[in-house]
């Protein structure tokens, strides 16, 4: 296990575990007959020319880095996989035969645990990463650029816009990454092609209210933050499980985008606080987040402006003061329908390799979870496979994929790099 911490996986932005486990990405990579470098955003990149090194590129990647208490193959699974195949390629002496250029690329920083900016990366290499990124700290004062240069690469502001790759020389990207959710368990299924990836805002609320002592204040005379904040809560929780419920028919909300919310649309508060926090005092202030996902646009758009009037209304009723302000947004990712169709084809192809059987349709899911498609899709057509993992969990260290699923997502690169012969 390559990790900065002794008992458990961590692997940041450019630490020196992450350092260690490019190079070995890198000496796979060469393993596997691919000619290797290292870009100035520490991103590990594996590429053959193939029979025409002038026509467009076929992308894989997946990242590198991981969250603190990780398991081992969120990120890690997408860019072995690419890996193995292309080296199965290298061994039966096809490699040569892609009639396109194949790179692998190991992207650095995809979690954003060291800087709090994530897709530091695949932005940098989409071309969407801004300057002012090279100036984010992490909690110790060092900056990305700092960062980089204690690992001896001098980025400049000048060769971060030499990172992005020109559009017209690449012909799209596919990521292999594990489901981290429990459909495919649920369905039975090893794999799954993605149809898109949620859009996602996030917001933060302040609900203040009038500070008192709990012994001396009357129920019916107290203005509580906490006990509105609750209904707020409760709010939320109804709206996402029956937005159809909510939500008016008009122009800006019509059938489709309700049926899409009804099966999309999730909602999440993570983090609560609140002031003064004594057992013995009704609180002064309440703040908590809230993380909305959905694969509509414009339904995420009109979730949160029936959420927005429905909390003002219940913090009026209440004689407390409600803000709300967003922090974070993100448009959902449409993957592209012939990339879509192609994985499909290589996951079926694959599974009966591996067990000799014609298998059931191959399921088309969402991602509600972020990956680094999301920001290649700025640059270039995404497509994306799921891989199984038990019980849905990631970002943990009982994260666990089955050998077999394992083989069947190398099994699928395999498939899909065969049709580009």
């Amino acid at each position: 296990m390559v990790s900065d911490a002794d008992g458990y996986l961590e692997r940041t932005f450019m630490s020196p575990a992450s350092v260690r486990a490019a190079n070995l990405i890198r000496a796979w990579m060469e393993d596997a007959g691919l000619t290797t470098w290292v870009d100035y955003m520490g991103n590990v990149h594996g590429r053959v020319e193939g029979l025409n090194a002038s026509a467009e590129a076929l992308l894989i990647g997946s990242h590198l880095d991981t969250v603190v208490d990780a398991g081992i193959f969120d990120g890690s699974l997408g860019i072995i996989s690419a890996i193995s195949a292309l080296k199965v390629l290298k061994s039966n002496g096809t490699l040569t035969n892609l009639i396109r250029p194949v790179e692998v690329i190991a992207f650095s920083d995809e979690e954003g645990v060291r800087f709090q900016s994530t897709f530091l990366g695949s932005a940098a290499v989409a071309g969407i990463l801004p300057v002012s990124a090279l100036q984010i700290s992490d909690k110790s004062g060092v900056n990305v650029q700092d960062a980089l240069k204690e690992n001896s690469i001098a980025i400049t502001e000048e060769s971060l816009f030499q990172l992005k790759y020109d559009p017209q020389s690449v012909w799209g990207y596919i990521e292999v990454h594990i489901e981290q959710g429990p459909v495919l368990e649920w369905v039975g299924f090893p794999l799954g092609v993605v149809k898109g990836i949620a859009g996602q805002t996030r917001l933060k609320v302040t609900v203040r209210g009038s500070q008192g002592h709990a012994g001396t204040v009357p129920m019916s005379l107290r203005q509580d933050p906490m006990a509105a904040s609750a209904e707020l809560i409760m709010l939320l929780e109804s709206l996402c499980k029956n937005p159809k419920d909510f939500l008016s028919y008009d122009g800006h909300c019509n059938d489709s985008t309700v049926e899409s919310l009804s099966n999309s649309l999730v909602c999440t508060v993570g983090e609560i606080s609140t002031w003064p926090s004594a057992s013995n005092v009704i609180p002064g202030q309440v703040t908590f987040t809230v993380d909305l996902r959905a694969m509509d646009n414009m339904g995420r758009e009109a979730v949160l402006y029936e959420l927005s009037n429905r909390m003002y209304e219940i913090c009026e009723r209440r004689s407390v003061s409600c803000i709300i302000e967003r922090k974070h947004d993100a448009n959902a990712v449409i993957c592209d329908s012939e990339l879509t169709s192609e994985l499909k084809f290589a996951a079926n192809a694959a599974l009966k390799r591996l067990t000799g059987e014609i298998q059931d349709e191959v399921p088309v899911l969402m991602s509600g979870a972020g990956h680094d498609a999301m920001a290649m899709s700025h640059l270039t057509k995404v497509g994306m496979l799921f891989v199984r993992c038990r019980g849905g969990v990631s970002h943990s260290p009982a994260e666990h994929v089955l050998d077999d699923d394992v083989w069947a997502a190398g099994l699928s690169i395999l498939a899909f790099l065969e049709t580009h012969m």
